[in-house]
């Protein structure tokens, strides 16, 4: 079987396996230039902000496949707008080359609300951002704490911490304002239910401060009433105390509503 080769000169034979090789290479690098496209290339055209099927098409028309590599959610802009393209637009590449896009969101995830009440205004600000929301109004009321967060509302209602909300929902912040230059007469709350004289002080935009029980058997809060208060209605010379908006009233809660004197009202002089 191998007469013919053995036959002939060992040098003939090792000519003939080195044309062979020569013959085998240039095969492979010519059919390498033609899959690789050797020497063909593009220019990628700009399709960032354009929908995905805009893009598409601009791709494979200039002789690109396209692959989506990631979808993300960007309030900014635009729904299946492309955000992101790799190779970025104006490079050079060969032909058939993958245009791998990133791709914005129809619809916004859910994220879930935070807890701000009690932050300042900064820390609220940064643990919406960190959260992928946004601060929308911001209004104030009689409080102590200066810029400090007393509500979180959405939609214009209060909204609890854990709440599910869509990703770049705009929050509402309610701060306080700290302790207002405005005096007000000290409202009488003795014989009041601890729910009516909270609600008498907010009107005033004043808080209650301690709240403590003459009677180790209420359990109700809401509807125990208050017995003293601290600073009083009036002075030991029976003049009207006085209160800056912000401040605090404390209180002493019972079980029995007391019995009421009630002081007169005050003057024209006193309540200026």
């Amino acid at each position: 079987m191998f007469k013919f080769i053995t036959g002939k000169s060992i040098w003939i034979n090792i000519l003939a396996g080195i044309v062979l090789a020569l013959v085998l290479f240039f095969i492979f690098v010519f059919s390498l230039n033609l899959l690789t496209h050797h020497g063909q290339s593009k220019s990628v055209p700009q399709v960032t902000g354009k929908t995905f099927e805009e893009a598409k098409k601009m791709l494979k028309d200039a002789g690109f496949e396209v692959e989506i590599q990631d979808s993300i959610y960007v309030d900014t802009a635009k729904p299946m707008r492309v955000l992101k393209q790799v190779p970025e637009s104006d490079e050079s590449v060969k032909i058939n080359r993958t245009v791998f896009l990133t791709i914005n969101r129809s619809v916004p995830p859910m994220v879930e609300m935070p807890n701000l009440v009690g932050y300042s205004y900064r820390s609220a600000e940064m643990a919406l951002k960190n959260s992928n929301l946004r601060v929308g109004d911001t209004s104030f009321k009689p409080d102590f704490a200066r810029n400090a967060v007393l509500e979180q509302r959405y939609n214009g209602k209060g909204i609890s911490a854990g709440t599910k909300l869509q990703m770049g929902s705009s929050i509402s912040l309610v701060l306080g304002d700290g302790v207002g230059d405005r005096q007000i007469l000290v409202p009488n709350l003795v014989g009041l239910t601890y729910c009516e004289a909270r609600n008498v002080l907010g009107a005033s935009g004043i808080g209650i401060g301690s709240v403590m029980a003459l009677s180790e058997s209420v359990s109700d809060t809401c509807n125990a009433f208050i017995g003293r208060q601290r600073p009083d209605q009036r002075d030991d010379q029976g003049r009207y105390n006085r209160i800056r908006s912000g401040q605090l009233v404390d209180i002493w809660l019972q079980l029995e509503k007391p019995e009421l004197n009630p002081p007169p009202p005050p003057t024209d002089e006193e309540e200026q």
